[in-house]
């Protein structure tokens, strides 16, 4: 058999092997790259600036602006220098980097996504109890234990992957490095790995689901018995388009990872990776945050005040 050091680096094929497409989809991900960064980065600047915005829900929004621009930047600016250069090759270590980085900023998304659901129902469901339930201690232990509990769920398999052997063949049908691509090509036996990434996968997804849902249930049967009509069109609006990007996220992440069959390498499985990693990660900042009423007046006050002291100096 062969060792394991005859492969030292592994080709990704992308998402195109058509040159024309492929100088699209680089124009397309520069722009929506340009759109997660700015989009989040304002955010974050406008949340730390703004005294009107220190409440528990811009603290969460932040830190998922935050989280947003370390997931995406795993794969984006590797994949579009592929594209611009049409060098697909990825090291070992950068492969292994990439897929632990990718799975726990990705598995902590699923994990903040369910946090700021419910920091919206206890809002929204039981408002006298909100600063009591949602204080400054609960949030931060909160969010450091989305980001905590990731990695400890997903460190295993992933250091389980890093220790096989890989004889080759090197390619990769995808245009990031996917666990379940590995897995197909390590000689050796990898059902334990298969079996433990699925029940994880069976833990994360639906279970963040259904603290989503739930919460999310309750915050529409509040909204029903409103007796503002006006409140209820307000805060319904906000609340079907966080709905919106959430079963895009889940139904895409569910469909690709939640399959007993995990060996990818079909044009729908990048297609699906590529709406839920890129273009949902686009969404979340205007649809959470930017088309909110108190974050637009924070902006428009914050631009106001920046061409003031731009016009007397």
């Amino acid at each position: 058999s062969m060792n394991h050091t005859t492969v030292v680096e592994f080709v990704l094929l992308g998402l195109t092997n058509s040159r024309f497409l492929e100088i699209i989809l680089f124009l397309i991900l520069v722009i929506a790259y340009f759109l997660i960064l700015f989009g989040n980065i304002t955010i974050i600047s406008i949340t730390l600036v703004n005294h009107f915005l220190q409440t528990p829900m811009y603290f969460f929004l932040r830190n998922f602006a935050i989280l947003e621009i370390t997931f995406t930047s795993t794969f984006i600016p590797s994949t579009l220098y592929s594209l611009l250069t049409e060098r697909k090759i990825i090291s070992l270590p950068g492969c292994f980097l990439q897929m632990l980085l990718f799975f726990c900023l990705g598995t902590c998304t699923f994990f903040h996504v369910a946090a700021m659901s419910f920091d919206r129902y206890v809002a929204i469901c039981r408002p006298l109890h909100y600063t009591t339930i949602m204080n400054n201690r609960f949030c931060f232990q909160l969010v450091l234990g989305c980001w905590a509990v990731s990695f400890l769920l997903m460190s295993p398999p992933i250091i389980m992957i890093v220790q096989l052997p890989f004889c080759g063949p090197n390619v990769l049908n995808h245009f990031y490095c996917d666990t379940s691509q590995l897995l197909q090509l390590s000689c050796t036996d990898t059902w334990f790995i298969e079996g433990l990434m699925f029940i994880l996968s069976i833990i994360i997804v639906p279970g963040t689901l259904t603290i989503t849902v739930i919460s999310y249930g309750c915050i529409i049967i509040t909204i029903l018995h409103m007796p503002s009509s006006s409140g209820r069109k307000k805060t319904f609006s906000t609340c079907s388009a966080h709905l919106v990007v959430v079963t895009v996220f889940y139904s895409t992440s569910i469909y690709r990872y939640n399959r007993t069959a995990q060996r990818g390498g079909q044009g729908s499985d990048k297609v699906l990776s590529f709406f839920f990693s890129v273009v949902t990660q686009m969404l979340n900042p205007y649809i959470y945050s930017l088309r909110n009423d108190q974050v637009k007046r924070a902006l428009k006050e914050s631009m106001s005040k920046a061409f003031s002291s731009s016009r007397r100096h």
